[in-house]
């Protein structure tokens, strides 16, 4: 493994997962904590309709997937604030029609199936220096939200009490979402379309089962995630097996750790 981490490709795959393993953690805490784990799979079929539309527009298909997938997370919370439909129900209207959006889009064009499937299941083996240059960015966009922590976890817990504190909780629920939009499209070259809900749940759940303090669980939402890359890349390379789907059977196997450990 020493001389697998010497390759250049691996130093990026290792990098770039670990970068998206502290997003995620970061992120997936607030996620699981407010029942929101529907939102991140919704994301990111949002994702896959942008990244269809940027494979038949032939342009880079993250240029399209992150204004779109932004869209679609803030017109969620806009949904969800203005009617009596509860968050699951808007985020499974988005979830359909994204989708169809990009099954037509992909049904216009002949080229689409090995750049889809690339985005579907994730090359994490196959990360570029300008994917990683992008993740390192969104990283160090996401450092900005540290001060927000306390407010959001205020509001996690008691939204009402929050708002009657003087908390903006719509202006917060839309920096939160406008977060995940951007995260699940940084991630979806790591681990892909299919897999980036589990990555920002599984981590964050274990984590839940660890301990009852926020602070905490959202530390060892990031650990989770950080292991599960390093342990999941070694053992890809070990196995010769793909890389992604191991890293997320390297969280499910945290999670049962997590799961026994409190039944015990």
């Amino acid at each position: 493994m020493i001389e697998a981490l010497s390759l250049p490709f691996m130093q990026r795959a290792l990098v770039c997962g670990i970068l998206v393993a502290i997003l995620s953690g970061w992120f997936g805490a607030f996620v699981v904590q407010r029942r929101l784990s529907f939102l991140g799979s919704g994301l990111a079929h949002a994702a896959f309709g942008g990244v269809a539309l940027g494979i038949f527009l032939s342009v880079p298909p993250l240029a399209i997937a992150v204004p779109f997938t932004i869209f679609v997370g803030l017109a969620i919370v806009w949904v969800q604030q203005r009617t009596v439909l509860a968050a699951d129900t808007a985020i499974g209207v988005f979830f359909a029609v994204s989708m169809a959006l990009g099954i037509v889009f992909l049904s216009q064009t002949d080229r689409y199936t090995t750049d889809a499937f690339a985005y579907l299941f994730g090359t994490i083996l196959a990360i570029k220096p300008a994917d990683l240059y992008l993740t390192i960015a969104v990283a160090a966009l996401a450092l900005l939200t540290c001060p927000l922590w306390s407010r959001w976890a205020y509001a996690t817990f008691d939204r009402e009490l929050a708002a009657a504190d003087q908390v903006n909780v719509l202006r917060d629920d839309y920096l939160l979402a406008l977060s995940l939009a951007v995260t699940v499209v940084v991630s979806i070259k790591v681990v892909g379309i299919v897999l980036i809900a589990a990555f920002l749940v599984i981590p964050a759940a274990a984590a839940r089962l660890m301990t009852r303090r926020f602070s905490t669980m959202t530390l060892l939402s990031i650990t989770c995630g950080v292991a599960s890359v390093i342990v999941g890349l070694i053992g890809s390379y070990q196995l010769d097996l793909p890389s992604g789907p191991l890293i997320i059977l390297t969280q499910a196997a945290i999670f049962a750790g997590a799961f026994l450990f409190r039944r015990g």
